[in-house]
Parts: structure tokens; C-alpha cells; sequence
């Protein structure tokens, strides 16, 4: 089967559910430095644009939000970020500095968090 280039897709975005886009949004902008376009966002869909290019990060508003709980399947994750940095111990400073709870530090090479609304994500210097 054949596809003509335009019917295959791009990798546009990740959303997160939350109950506070702009909150959480801000959360992330600190944490990645990335930058909220200047129109298009309300209370209820944020999104962050990757200023090296890429997917982008966007954040929307979801009544009655029930938080993740890791590790646990009574609530589970069903996605997590990865991200990647050079200096493990000043990144896990910097996230716990802007609000990022420290959930799991006992592997060598990453660390388990989770963000403001209770998403995990991890800190990988793999």
C-alpha cells in the first residue's frame, strides 16, 4: 500500500488532562524554558511551543481531575515525560525549586517526580 506523503502525519503535540492549564503550563514553561504562544490559549487549553522545534507540550482543563499515583494501578500514570539533562543534581534542584515532588531517587541514572497536578515524570542523564 502506497501513501502519498501528505496522508501521513506529523507529531504535533502531547496533552496532559489537569485542572489547571495555566498553572501547570507554568510549571513546565519554568521547568523546560520553553515559551506560551501569545494567542490562541484560554483557562482551558494551553499550549507551550519547543523552541528548538518539535512536538509541543499542551495542558487542558479536565473537571473532577484525578491525579496519577506512582506506582500504583488504582490511578495509573498512562503516560509519562522523559527528560533529558547533563547535570542530574542541579536539574533535581531546580524542579523541586519551581514544585516537582520527588517521588523515586533510587535509580543511578534518573529520578521519578511528579509535576504540580500529580503527573509523573523523570529526569534522565542516561
Amino acid at each position: 500500500m502506497s501513501t502519498t506523503k501528505s496522508a501521513v502525519p506529523t507529531f504535533g503535540a502531547v496533552a496532559l488532562d489537569c485542572p489547571d492549564p495555566v498553572a501547570l503550563a507554568g510549571f513546565y514553561r519554568e521547568l523546560l524554558g520553553w515559551e506560551a504562544p501569545k494567542d490562541g490559549d484560554d483557562d482551558d487549553w494551553v499550549t507551550l511551543i519547543n523552541p528548538l522545534g518539535g512536538a509541543r507540550l499542551a495542558f487542558q482543563r479536565v473537571e473532577n481531575f484525578r491525579a496519577p499515583q506512582w506506582p500504583s494501578q488504582e490511578h495509573p500514570q498512562q503516560a509519562h515525560l522523559d527528560l533529558d539533562v547533563t547535570d542530574m543534581e542541579a536539574a533535581h534542584e531546580r524542579a523541586l525549586a519551581i514544585g516537582a515532588k520527588l517521588l523515586d531517587d533510587t535509580p543511578e541514572t534518573w529520578r521519578v517526580y511528579a509535576d504540580p497536578a500529580g503527573h509523573p515524570f523523570c529526569l534522565c542523564a542516561c
